[in-house]
């Protein structure tokens, strides 16, 4: 084929691109671009259609002379295959047969999922009490595994973000620390019995999506791909709120994560509410705005505690600030403690930080007991949540005076107050 200016095109040549012959045969052998066709095929291998790709990538080059230029010239031209196979892989997208679009057809299976979940699981896409559940499950399904509580001959324990939670539900719903998570279990399993989908990837994909319903939320990463749970996870592997700080960030240490990365996953307690802690106030928020993801929970958790919302103590509750919150005692220790105290104060009037290392903690968390390779990447069927509604303030009734220092490096940030009498706060209703 001819191009008109002397230049003839190869069909496929070794790169298995239609390129000038004179241009990366030579100068892969001569100029010392050995690596050159080999680099520019594995990138075209990321894409389904490689013919796609290189229809964006010039027909004809003109030929340079001169050693130095032609040098130049070469790495130019790779330079520009490279970005053009690059391009066509970022910007190719599939139609599912409901009609919305996706990175990848593995992930077509979970449109109706979605469609599902909102319906009939979160009252039509409302961060209410289905929500706050879901995202519990996520956490007390994930944390049940253990690289080094095992044996001899079997090491590590539990599986971790695999459904064992849903798949064995009996005993794992008996262990202390999941007491109530019966309920949202009974709730998700005749979803799951609808779709093509495993437990495991249903807990995640559930508790991303009900993420997504509340204003000021990340959207939060979902990987496809976690097989059915093979044995139940051991008691004894979800943290308790009666918890020493010690044992807690040791338990997380297990799994890998980090004091500030336990601190991060936390925001998920901005949302969330207690059923059984104290169960003469069912559906009792841990914060003034539980149906907003925002910084509330930091800033409150900082103020000085003085009642028991319901009736007395009850372990792992310590005094609360408000009246209609509960207050946890690890929570409030963690905001306190000389490991966590400064991680905890930078996000009370920092939305973006938050959202941005929870959703890295999620992740994290969300693949205990995985290898990322094994997974696909379905994170754009997940909901764009709504921004973030108010900000960052001191409850009506409450001042800077009424805050509990604790980080020794920064002074607590200056907020003001709402206006009107001192805020209480209703319980979370059930849906």
């Amino acid at each position: 084929m001819s191009t008109g200016t002397g230049n003839t095109l190869l069909a496929r040549p070794r790169c298995g691109f239609p390129i000038p012959e004179f241009s990366l045969a030579g100068y892969c052998s001569v100029f010392g671009f050995h690596g050159g066709c080999k680099s520019i095929k594995a990138i075209a291998s990321r894409t389904k259609s490689s013919k796609q790709a290189t229809a964006q990538l010039p027909l004809a080059l003109p030929p340079p002379h001169g050693t130095s230029k032609m040098k130049s010239f070469a790495a130019t031209f790779l330079t520009l295959v490279a970005a053009g196979v690059t391009r066509a892989a970022v910007t190719k997208r599939v139609t599912c047969a409901t009609g919305q679009t996706t990175a990848n057809a593995a992930c077509c299976v979970l449109f109706p999922v979605l469609d599902d979940i909102q319906e009939n699981l979160f009252d039509g896409g409302e961060c209410g009490e289905e929500v706050h559940e879901s995202l519990r499950l996520t956490f007390h399904d994930a944390i049940g595994f253990s690289p080094t509580k095992g044996t001899q001959f079997l090491p590590s324990l539990g599986g971790g973000a695999d459904g064992s939670v849903i798949t064995f539900d009996d005993p794992e719903t008996s262990f202390p620390a999941n007491l109530g998570i019966d309920d949202i279990i009974d709730a998700q399993k005749p979803i799951i019995a609808r779709h093509n989908i495993t437990p495991g990837d249903f807990v995640q994909f559930a508790g991303a999506v009900g993420v997504s319903n509340c204003p000021g939320a990340p959207r939060l990463e979902f990987l496809l791909g976690r097989p059915v749970a093979k044995a139940a996870s051991p008691i004894g592997l979800v943290p308790e709120p009666f918890d020493t700080i010690t044992d807690v960030l040791a338990r997380f240490a297990e799994v890998n994560f980090s004091p500030p990365e336990v601190v991060a996953l936390l925001a998920s307690h901005t949302i969330a509410a207690a059923d059984h802690v104290d169960e003469s106030i069912p559906g009792t928020p841990f914060d003034s705005t539980p149906g907003i993801f925002d910084t509330q929970l930091f800033i409150e958790m900082q103020l000085r505690g003085v009642l028991f919302p319901g009736d007395g103590s009850h372990p792992g509750q310590v005094e609360s600030p408000l009246e209609g919150i509960i207050r946890l005692n690890t929570d409030a220790t963690l905001a306190r403690d000389d490991r966590t105290s400064c991680t905890w104060q930078s996000f009370v009037n920092n939305q973006a930080k938050m959202q941005t290392e929870f959703r890295a903690a999620m992740a994290k968390m969300a693949i205990i007991g995985h290898s990322r390779a094994s997974l696909i990447d379905c994170s754009d069927v997940i909901p764009v949540p709504k921004p973030v509604v108010g900000k960052a303030h001191l409850p009506a009734g409450k001042s800077m005076h009424d805050i509990e220092q604790a980080c020794a490096t920064a002074a607590f940030p200056t907020l003001t107050a709402d206006p009107g009498p001192q805020t209480s706060v209703p319980a979370v209703p059930p849906s």
